[in-house]
Parts: structure tokens; C-alpha cells; sequence
């Protein structure tokens, strides 16, 4: 059991070290002997665990495709825009995510396959658009499987503005203002008026997402 944990961590170090070659370099200036130096593990480790550079890329495109699932909520249009709106903030605070979704835009990533992450998002927006629609809270001429689509792409649009702009300082701001212009064509007058957009709720998610301290955590030790 400790072989096996210890070969999770190792995966999970390379992985790591990988998206922040990527991240800052792009997949085709990115070499191995800078991710091996940056993970301090040794070829074999790294070989074992990525046969090349385009199976480090596709691990990193599925780490960053591990999909937080937003609790549910009543209105499955406000848990639409949680959904995104905490796809932001992982994107804005999470080194893998990012390198995750520069992977997934960059052009010269030749023999990479770059259309998972779309696929899975277009997939997991249109199921909370599809429940959204069921429950009577969106206008009657929206199509699902295209409004998906729309939202994708016109995320991956935004998100790429705003590392070129200002390194995603600004991303959470220009999510939520993406989402005030888009559902007012999707979303019924009276479900809009109750929807949260502020930019802040991402990280209120998160912080919901993340495990609670236990009650020994919680209290001081009077040890000492």
C-alpha cells in the first residue's frame, strides 16, 4: 500500500510540475528535461508513469478536467451559474487548471488531443440547462445543446482575454459579466431577479466545496 501511495504522489509531483512547464512555456517550447527538473524525480520515474510529452499534456488536460460538482440547488439556473462562476475561480487559483485550459486553447499542440475539456463542459452545462428548462426557468425557444455550446465558447473567449489582459486578475469580473449579458435570452424575467451573479460567489463555492475541520481541528490543544 505504501509502493502504491507513494507512486500516486509521484504521478500527482510530475503532473504538477508539468502543468507549470506548460503553463509558462506552451506545449511545443516545453521540454521533458525542464519538467524533470522541476519535478526532481528521475527519467524512469517520469517514463513510467508518461511514456512522452504528449501524455504528460493529455494527464494534465484530465486533472484539470476533474469536475467539482456544485451542490444542488433548488434553481438549477443559479446552479448553472455556480458552476461556471467556480470554474473561474479554480481557473483564477489553480496552477493545474490553468495549464489544464491553455493546453486545451493552444493551437500548436500537435498530436495532442485538445477537445475533452470542451466536450465534458459542454457536456455538464447542458444536463443543468436541460434540468433548468424542465423545471419551467427558461424561456420556451432556448436549445440546450447549442446554448452549451455558446457558453463554452464564449467562456473559453473570455478567460483567454483576461490572461492576455491581466493574467486572470480580472476573470472572476468579466465571468459574471458574461452571465448578466447571456441569460437575460435564456432565463425567465422572474428567475433573473433572484439569480447571485457577483463575481465573489466562486469563492464562496469553493469554500463550500471544501472539506470541514473535524472537531479535534477545530479546538485548541492544551498541550503545552
Amino acid at each position: 500500500m505504501a509502493k502504491q501511495d507513494r507512486a500516486i504522489r509521484t504521478r500527482h509531483t510530475i503532473l504538477t510540475a508539468a502543468a507549470k512547464v506548460f503553463e509558462a512555456r506552451g506545449y511545443q517550447a516545453a521540454t521533458i528535461s525542464e519538467i524533470l527538473t522541476e519535478a526532481g524525480v528521475t527519467k524512469g520515474a517520469l517514463y513510467f508513469h508518461f511514456p512522452s510529452k504528449e501524455h504528460l499534456a493529455q494527464g494534465v488536460l484530465r486533472e484539470q478536467d476533474q469536475w467539482l460538482p456544485v451542490p444542488d440547488r433548488a434553481c438549477k439556473t443559479q446552479q448553472f451559474v455556480d458552476t461556471v462562476l467556480l470554474h473561474a475561480y479554480r481557473l483564477q487559483t489553480d496552477p493545474m487548471v490553468r495549464a489544464g485550459v491553455r493546453l486545451s486553447l493552444d493551437q500548436l499542440a500537435h498530436g495532442v488531443d485538445r477537445s475533452g475539456p470542451f466536450l465534458r463542459w459542454g457536456e455538464i452545462v447542458g444536463e443543468l440547462l436541460e434540468k433548468a428548462k424542465a423545471q419551467g426557468e427558461l424561456l420556451p425557444h432556448v436549445t440546450t445543446a447549442e446554448t452549451a455550446d455558446v457558453t463554452v465558447g464564449a467562456f473559453a473567449g473570455v478567460q483567454a482575454m483576461s490572461q492576455a489582459v491581466c493574467e486572470y486578475q480580472d476573470l472572476l469580473a468579466r465571468t459574471s459579466a458574461l452571465l448578466r449579458h447571456l441569460l437575460p435570452s435564456l432565463t425567465l424575467p422572474s428567475v433573473l431577479a433572484a439569480l447571485d451573479l457577483t463575481p465573489s460567489r466562486g469563492g464562496v463555492i469553493f469554500a463550500e466545496l471544501r472539506p470541514q475541520p473535524s472537531e479535534e481541528e477545530r479546538t485548541p490543544s492544551q498541550d503545552g
